[in-house]
């Protein structure tokens, strides 16, 4: 027969309600905040999560840098390959960067510290690299130009399932969207066509992976959009923490290849990149379909992720063995005070 203390610890395990273990909440895949550690990285502008190395992020220099994109490894924020960019003229202000469904890599020259007086920027576009290595790689350089004319700009997003390239003007005085013709053309000038106002100065912005909503960002706030028939639908502002992370200088913004995670980055030598999960209808169509079908969250009209039933119940089974090894210990040494001989 089994000592009291095991028999009445078996009694109260038996008597909880029969769970489920809980789903790992991370792993090593999960997206997490991470700091750019490479010392050549002083102005992170723009921000791109790639499609073809899970865990790796582009970026690029603001201006006095050269041709090059680098990416990093989120996972060591240590730079995995510098691409040095040719057959293009010397980059003047680069600003934003964006992976379209292509493949390619889009890389926008798109700034204008004059204040909107240039008569034309560029994008320039190059195949994602299969093998991650510093290289060189020639680039297609597309020239372009504003519908009502100059606009300094520093978000430049293509969408993931049509590949039409967009951008959205900084802060001059009716700030708005932009939209590329239907295909960009190396030869002559690509007109950008205004096809929304914005109310809010823009640093960067980027596409959810399955096309169904836009953020936008600036320095202290940002606002993420439905994006419905080429247009955005205003869909809820992001501010103030967790919302937004509080930066020094917030300069870019992407969405993690789920789509249920913003990624946050500033400037500054040894920069931090921010995740910011996302919930409720913040989260993309497909995100959120998929999480559904998954059982892995719940969604709350707040925006803020809700654990699962499956989750609960793993809670509440590290709850019920951590109470009954409790009373386990409790009873046995009250049962051995009681043996003790007095003296």
């Amino acid at each position: 027969m089994r000592p009291l203390p095991y028999v009445l610890g078996a009694a109260v395990l038996a008597a909880l309600p029969v769970a489920t273990p809980a789903p790992a909440v991370a792993d090593d895949s999960s997206p997490s905040s991470f700091t750019i550690e490479d010392p050549r990285i002083t102005e992170s502008s723009g921000l791109a999560a790639s499609r073809a190395h899970p865990g790796v992020y582009w970026t690029h220099n603001d201006s006095s840098d050269g041709a090059y994109v680098y990416a990093v490894d989120s996972r060591t924020g240590k730079t995995v390959a510098r691409v040095t960019l040719r057959g293009i003229g010397r980059p003047r202000d680069v600003e934003a960067i964006s992976i379209g469904p292509d493949g390619n890599v889009y890389v926008g020259d798109i700034g204008d510290n004059l204040g909107g007086t240039w008569p034309h920027v560029w994008i320039y576009r190059f195949p994602e690299p299969k093998v991650l290595k510093d290289t060189t790689v020639t680039a297609t350089q597309f020239t372009v130009q504003y519908q009502g004319g100059p606009r300094n700009a520093e978000a430049m997003m293509v969408h993931p399932k049509t590949g039409r390239v967009y951008i959205a003007s900084k802060s001059d005085d009716d700030p708005g969207l932009y939209e590329a013709p239907a295909t960009l053309s190396p030869q002559g000038t690509n007109v950008f066509r205004r096809v929304a106002g914005l109310d809010m100065e823009v640093t960067d912005g980027a596409f959810a992976p399955d096309g169904s909503r836009l953020v936008l960002r600036g320095y202290f706030s940002a606002s993420e959009y439905r994006w419905r028939n080429g247009k955005p639908r205003p869909l809820q502002e992001l501010k103030d923490e967790p919302g937004l992370p509080l930066q020094r200088q917030g300069e870019s913004v992407t969405f993690t290849p789920d789509g249920g995670t913003l990624m946050y980055g500033t400037e500054g030598p040894s920069s931090k990149v921010t995740a910011v999960d996302l919930g409720g209808e913040l989260l993309p169509d497909a995100t959120a379909k998929k999480q559904k079908k998954d059982g892995e969250y719940s969604s709350r009209p707040d925006g803020k992720r809700q654990s699962s039933e499956a989750e609960k119940n793993g809670n509440l089974v590290k709850a019920a063995l951590t109470f009954g090894g409790a009373l386990v210990l409790f009873l046995g040494l009250r049962r051995l005070v009681r043996r003790r001989p007095s003296s």
